[in-house]
Formats: C-alpha cells, structure tokens, sequence
C-alpha cells in the first residue's frame, strides 16, 4: 500500500532523485534542503543518485578553487532526519569510475531496472 496512516495522517513516499553534478548549479543543493524539508514532516523519503549526480556522494570533494562552500557532508547528517533510504545506479557509478568506498555514506547500489521498479512504488517523485 502506498499509504499509511499514521496517527491520523497520511504519510506518502517521497522520492528525489539527483541527475546534476553537485556544483555547478543549485540542482544539488536546492534537493538536499528540499529533502531535508520532506523529512521533517514525517514523510517516507527516500533519494536516487543517477548519471552525474553519483558526484554528490564523492568523498574528499574539493571546493575552495570554484570559491563554493563543499555541502557533501551535510548527506551524512540525513539519518539524523531518518532519511536513510539512499540509492546509487550501479550503472552512473560504473560509468564514472566510482566504488561504494568512493562515497561519503553507506548507499544501497541497484541497477537502473532496479531503480525503475522503486520510482513505480513512489507516491511523489521530484528530479533535480
């Protein structure tokens, strides 16, 4: 059921998924405080890393020569929010040379029909 009733409210899945490299625009970003929003009304969150946005989750990111803040470690305050629903294409990754030891947080790496399956389970879909 793609609903529940919690305590007289419905809760819906949420899923956001980040395509955008994490600088470069405000794509990235502007997810992340949109997400961190959904979490805090009690909703089913869940985020999709797909193509370049793998590069969100990519440790180590270094910022000061495009003179922007790096927000990458903000993902590791998610669970915090209880969004710990994190999903990475195998595919994006493989495509861009990254491992799941590339990354800055634990992720669940699925293949893009994987993905596709959990995007048909979703109630909300926004794609940054």
């Amino acid at each position: 059921m793609s609903e529940e009733m919690m305590e007289g409210e419905v809760v819906k899945k949420f899923m956001y998924i980040n395509r955008r490299a994490p600088y470069g625009s405000i794509y990235a970003l502007e997810s992340l405080e949109v997400v961190l929003i959904g979490a805090a009304f009690d909703q089913d969150v869940s985020l999709a890393f797909v193509d370049d946005g793998v590069f969100e989750l990519k440790k180590d990111q270094e910022t000061a020569g495009i003179d922007m803040k790096n927000f990458s470690p903000t993902y590791r305050a998610l669970e915090m929010y209880d969004v710990e629903k994190l999903y990475v294409s195998k595919e994006s990754m493989d495509a861009r040379g990254l491992t799941v030891d590339d990354l800055i947080v634990d992720v669940e790496v699925k293949t893009d029909a994987e993905l596709a399956d959990l995007f048909d389970d979703q109630d909300v879909i926004f794609s940054f």
